[in-house]
């Protein structure tokens, strides 16, 4: 599959919350960071998310805003 988003990171899933409409999933990334997606619980089901299944969060925003606490 061919992809423009050039910002691309692979890892392991962590968790996969599930809602009613959108699920929570959790990325492990290798050096123990991690990132978080709010994706449609129908399409966890369709990319058959799971636990220790392999994935890529694929990042493409024109804005990305940073916080700190």
């Amino acid at each position: 599959m061919k992809i423009s988003a050039r910002n691309q990171l692979s890892g392991k899933v962590k968790s996969v919350k599930s809602g009613p409409i959108d699920s929570e999933v959790t990325l492990a990334l290798p050096g123990g960071l991690e990132i978080v997606a709010v994706i449609t619980s129908t399409s966890v089901k369709k990319l058959g998310l799971k636990k220790g299944s392999t994935a890529t969060a694929i990042i493409k925003a024109s804005t990305v805003l940073l916080a700190v606490e």
